[in-house]
Parts: structure tokens; sequence; C-alpha cells
């Protein structure tokens, strides 16, 4: 596989708190240069972004000392990982954050995705019990009813139980 060719002016920054938004990740960045364009892919399920954004110079310079300098640095109390982005090879050459690397999430993926089976296996499991549990009082409620409806046919069948109801009368 070829190494893939390094974009010097465009940075990877991970490790973003949740506060951070696209205008907190430029203030941050913008000492350093002219930014050309900042992202915080987001999470199509939250709306909410990855926790990593890309942030591209207009300056080639500018990028390498920001890099130099916040990689490690503090951002409402997270620590931050910024290193050079690498061009992304899928999706047809899309521009906008599709064509930012998606090897960059790819660890927490894995993580998330386990989470996300555990949790489904939970909910999956909670379901089947709560179903039992509803099975289980339908059933309960169904003898309950037939309870009653005996208590009655014994009165219809039962001779003293209908001398008594005539004699009630």
């Amino acid at each position: 596989m070829a190494q893939q060719q390094v974009q010097k002016n465009t940075l990877y920054v991970g490790g973003l708190a949740e506060e951070v938004n696209e205008s907190i990740l430029h203030a941050a960045f913008i000492p350093f240069g002219d930014i050309k364009d900042v992202k915080t892919p987001l999470d199509q399920a939250t709306q909410k972004h990855r926790s990593f954004g890309f942030v591209t110079f207009l300056e080639k310079e500018d990028a390498s000392a920001a890099m130099d300098n916040m990689d490690g640095a503090e951002l409402y109390g997270r620590v931050l990982t910024v290193n050079y982005a690498l061009p992304e090879k899928i999706k047809g050459g899309e521009q906008g954050w599709a064509a930012q690397p998606i090897w960059a999430d790819a660890d927490t993926w894995f993580e998330r995705e386990r989470q996300r089976e555990e949790m489904e296996k939970m909910q999956a499991e909670n379901r089947a019990a709560m179903q039992a549990a509803e099975e289980l009082h339908r059933k309960k409620l169904a003898q309950d009813r037939e309870g009653e409806k005996e208590d009655e046919t014994e009165v219809r069948d039962d001779p003293m139980a209908i001398a008594e109801a005539q004699v009630l009368k």
C-alpha cells in the first residue's frame, strides 16, 4: 500500500470536549495564522460532533506552528491530539469532511460499536423480560376471570346455592 500524501495545511484535532464547536475551534487555532476552513463532523444519530475536527490553514507554516503548539494542549479540560490529516480515499473523491481521514476515528469506532452491541443486547433482554412479565400478567388476569366464571357456574349448578338464592329473593 502506497503511503498516503499528507496534507500539510490541514490538521486533525482529536479529543474535543462536547462543548467545543467550530467557532471555538477556530478561535483556538486562529492565533497561528489565517484559517481557510474548520470542520467538526457530526454523528448522524446524536447530531453532536464525534470529538474530533479538522482545521485547514492557508499556509503550511501556520499549520505546522499550530500543530507544534496545540498538540497536547488543553481545551475545555480535554487534552488535544493534533497532527496532519491524511486525505480520504473513499466516497468517489467527494469533498467536504468526507474527504477527511476515517482512520482518525477508527480506534474509538470499534469501542463505540462494541458498546452499541452491548446496549442492543441489554435492550433486547429487557424487552424479552417485559414481554414475559406482560404475558404472565395476562395469564393471571385470564385465570382470575376464569375463576369468577367458575364461581358463577357453581352457583347455577349447586342445588343448595339455588335454594339459598331463592330464599334471599
